[in-house]
């Protein structure tokens, strides 16, 4: 089994974190994922952060709002859909969990100050992935990163920000140095290992299929924790621990016990 390099900080996350706040069993990136995730126990989330038009730091994955919310029903036909392009006060009045079950019908989309006070009010972590609107990614990198910072500022353990895009990560490190990053990964595109390291990353966090042996060594070689997404069944866990990665993000908070 690999272990941390003698330069790896301490590490203070959680092992199990729950993908969007509950994987698949809520609308996805709504505080109610988050209530039901922390129901099952989990005491770390990853979620997606992006920018409105007017630079409010929001939950969605996708660049559009068609299938996550009601945007399509309600907007103006020659509205965009694309969440980067609207104001907070549009967003703010979507449904953002209908799509999802009757049950949900009405949650809302939340900003990442709601999760930042529902976090630090019951000592949760947090993994915010930055998810630029395409074309935004410096910038949204940029704010995310600010916004952390502010909300964070005197909580004993940071969010840990990781992002697809190098600039967002370049963003993150230029406004808020202090915060810790990591970069994610679903292929080891050339000049990864360059790039977390120009990045100070702290973290490498990959598609499960990435990890084996010597990767886990390459990153342990440069100080990396390591960290796997999405990871749903039991046999992908059991290969990933045998392998001695740090984390596991998981849609399964009902299949597997953060506790073990």
């Amino acid at each position: 089994m690999a272990h941390p390099s003698p330069n790896t900080p301490v590490w203070p996350y959680p092992r199990w974190i729950a993908h969007r706040g509950a994987g698949k069993l809520a609308p996805e990136n709504t505080l109610a994922a988050f209530r039901l995730g922390a129901q099952y126990g989990y005491r770390m989330f990853e979620c997606d952060a992006k920018l409105s038009a007017d630079d409010v730091v929001f939950l969605l994955h996708d660049a559009s709002l068609q299938r996550t919310t009601n945007a399509s029903s309600i907007l103006p036909a020659d509205q965009s859909l694309i969440g980067g392009d609207l104001s907070w006060s549009q967003l703010s009045q979507l449904d953002a969990g209908g799509w999802h079950s009757r049950q949900y019908a009405g949650e809302p989309l939340p900003t990442l100050q709601n999760l930042s006070d529902f976090c630090l009010a019951n000592a949760y972590c947090l993994n915010i992935e930055i998810k630029p609107t395409p074309g935004t990614e410096l910038r949204t990198g940029q704010k995310v990163a600010q916004a952390a910072a502010r909300y964070w500022r005197h909580a004993p353990v940071p969010p840990l920000l990781t992002s697809f895009s190098v600039a967002a990560l370049a963003g993150a490190q230029q406004t808020a140095a202090h915060l810790p990053r990591g970069l994610l990964l679903d292929s080891l595109w050339e000049g990864w290992q360059r790039a977390a390291a120009d990045l100070a990353c702290v973290a490498l966090v990959c598609n499960q299929a990435l990890w084996d042996p010597q990767t886990v060594a390459v990153a342990r070689q440069l100080g990396l924790r390591t960290l796997s997404y999405t990871v749903n069944d039991d046999a992908a866990a059991q290969r990933l621990w045998d392998l001695g990665t740090d984390g596991i993000i998981t849609d399964r908070v009902d299949l597997f016990s953060p506790a073990a």
